[in-house]
């Protein structure tokens, strides 16, 4: 049996690029392209494969008039009601809080600002991840120490106007911190007499009052030291033959500006950050990836293409927008759309003081109004009948 030449599957492979996805014709000649190494592949059954993989595709395209918003809100909303409502679980690592299942899935759709346990994992580039060493040097570099994490105690002289703190030797060793660099940071930051002994500080306020003495010791406890903001908890692990270094709290844009790390892999749970930092795009592969680890998490299928229309919906306008009435559904044209969603009355009150009118163009509105919906055959005016066939449509 003679096989084909690899030009010839790269020919006939290219013939289908505008027909189907650049990718799926990428995918199909490198597959195409490994088998015709392993054993000859007949023009035939080159054919065949390429016949079977349009075939496929135009199958699985959506038909007119299809309605996917519906589809695509059962098949992520029914398995929904399958997931755990434990908002914090140890998973993965077992000293971060990670929040899964559905208080997840609704930070996720919401687009909250802030979530609930933003995480960050750091590649580092190679000379850093193979060694421990340097891995946790960088962990203890990102990780935001204050005054208040390396103190054993704290005490008020009342008498003498003074604000007395003990440090803690063993944490101050392993953060690589010393008395003299923490009273040098604390007189920069604040601008007071500091005095210290052994590890004993003596910090007074620049006025002999009590209420300044509360106002500075709460100052002093919360002052940051070294680290990056927002990076509350590091941890280091191995992750195949390299380290990772796992954090609770996230700042993207700090983190990937650092020289040891390898931007190309590092990654938050944080989408506006992502959006901040890399764009509307990169916020959108964030959704989709966070919303489908989510629900795998669960054992739980859902085709990528339900919630990669949820994503476009949500990042269409340039900016991640949730779903609810702040965001794609109260950003709706149709006033009677917006009103059935939430805050009914405000929404119809809103569109009458401002004469708006409804095109009734969409799905919402004409089920309201008890006309045909625009989906499926409620989509054409006009149909064409075919030839050899008789009667009126």
């Amino acid at each position: 049996m003679v096989g084909v030449s690899p030009d010839t599957i790269k020919t006939e492979v290219r013939k289908l690029a505008g027909v189907v996805p650049e990718a799926v014709v990428k995918e199909l000649e490198g597959s195409l392209l490994r088998v015709g190494k392993e054993q000859a592949v007949t023009r035939e059954q080159l054919g065949e494969v390429i016949e079977g993989v349009k075939q496929a595709y135009v199958d699985a395209m959506v038909e007119p008039g299809e309605a996917v918003g519906t589809v695509a809100a059962q098949s992520i909303g029914e398995p929904g009601t399958q997931m755990t409502l434990r908002t914090f679980h140890y998973a993965g690592v077992a000293e971060l809080n990670v929040t899964l299942g559905l208080p997840r899935l609704i930070e996720i759709v919401d687009a909250r600002r802030v979530p609930s346990a933003a995480l960050m994992t750091i590649y580092l580039k190679e000379k850093y991840a193979k060694s421990k060493g340097k891995a946790r040097e960088f962990a203890q570099k990102i990780e935001m120490t204050t005054v208040e994490d390396i103190v054993l105690q704290t005490e008020m002289d009342l008498i003498n106007i003074v604000f007395v703190l003990t440090l803690d030797r063993s944490r101050m060793q392993r953060r690589e911190l010393t008395p003299s660099k923490v009273v040098s940071t604390i007189k920069g930051a604040l601008k007071v007499d500091a005095s210290i002994d052994g590890y004993k500080l003596r910090i007074k306020p620049t006025t002999q009052s009590l209420s300044e003495l509360r106002k500075l010791a709460s100052k002093i406890r919360a002052l940051p030291l070294h680290g990056v903001k927002g990076i509350n908890r590091v941890v280091v692990k191995m992750e195949g033959n390299e380290y990772v270094v796992y954090t609770e709290g996230s700042n993207l844009s700090e983190i990937v500006a650092m020289p040891e790390v390898d931007q190309t892999r590092t990654s938050t749970n944080n989408v506006h950050e992502i959006e901040a930092v890399l764009g509307v795009e990169a916020a959108r592969n964030a959704i989709i990836n966070e919303a489908r680890k989510t629900l795998d998490e669960q054992g739980l299928d859902v085709d990528v293409r339900h919630i990669m229309l949820a994503a476009d919906m949500m990042t269409a306008s340039g900016t991640v927008k949730q779903m609810g009435r702040h965001g794609v559904s109260g950003g709706k044209a149709s006033v009677l759309a917006r009103a059935s969603f939430e805050i009914t009355t405000k929404h119809l009150l809103e569109a009458c003081v401002h004469g708006e009118s409804d095109r009734l163009n969409g799905i919402i509105e004409n089920v309201i109004a008890g006309q045909p919906i625009p989906l499926g055959t409620g989509s054409v005016e006009l149909a064409m009948r075919r030839e050899g066939e008789s009667g009126r449509k």
